[in-house]
């Protein structure tokens, strides 16, 4: 692992691994009814505040996926075995929970599945996937990026949350006292 990796053009990079995780998601959300694909993607409960703070976020993770994009994996190190086993573990749990979210009727919280021992696990096996290959390609400003990313991804979980509690009432509210927001963490 180094703190500055050297970013070039290659075949080998980070980019590949994005490449096929952006793939099955897209692939995944073109399979999805429309009403399923809206809701994931409804910000329309958040406060302007918790738009901006989202906006300012998603720069870190745009500089997480430059880094990636042009860094080279490094095959040879300790780290890509971890890294590897990450992504898997990520790409897996995404599907997982795009699946549990897809089968959930739209007047209802998603509590089926992951959901069961998270209330956010699509943001938590994405980021896991994105540690992964932060570790595949050796670099500590990755994980770095990605650390303040996830900081920020928390502001977005907060909103969710509040317009989940609007939306849904009582029983998510129920949700939230059963269910940890990230897995068996806070």
């Amino acid at each position: 692992m180094e703190l500055l990796p050297e970013l070039k053009i290659g075949l080998l990079n980070g980019w590949l691994p994005l490449i096929l995780f952006y793939t099955i998601f897209g692939l995944m959300l073109l399979s999805f009814p429309k009403s399923v694909v809206a809701r994931l993607y409804d910000r329309s409960g958040w406060t302007e505040k918790q738009k901006t703070l989202s906006a300012f976020g998603k720069l870190f993770m745009f500089s997480w996926i430059f880094i990636a994009i042009f860094t080279p994996i490094k095959l040879s190190q300790g780290a890509f075995v971890l890294g590897c086993l990450l992504y898997a573990l990520g790409l897996a749990g995404i599907v997982v929970a795009l699946l549990n979210y897809k089968d959930t009727p739209l007047d209802r919280p998603v509590t089926i599945g992951l959901y069961k021992v998270s209330r956010n696990p699509q943001q938590i096996t994405i980021l896991i996937l994105f540690l992964g290959i932060s570790f595949a390609v050796g670099s500590w400003l990755a994980v770095f990026l990605l650390a303040i990313g996830a900081v920020m991804a928390h502001i977005r979980i907060l909103a969710e949350e509040k317009s989940c509690l609007e939306q849904y009432g009582v029983s998510y509210k129920n949700y939230m006292e059963q269910v940890p927001r990230y897995f068996v963490f806070l």
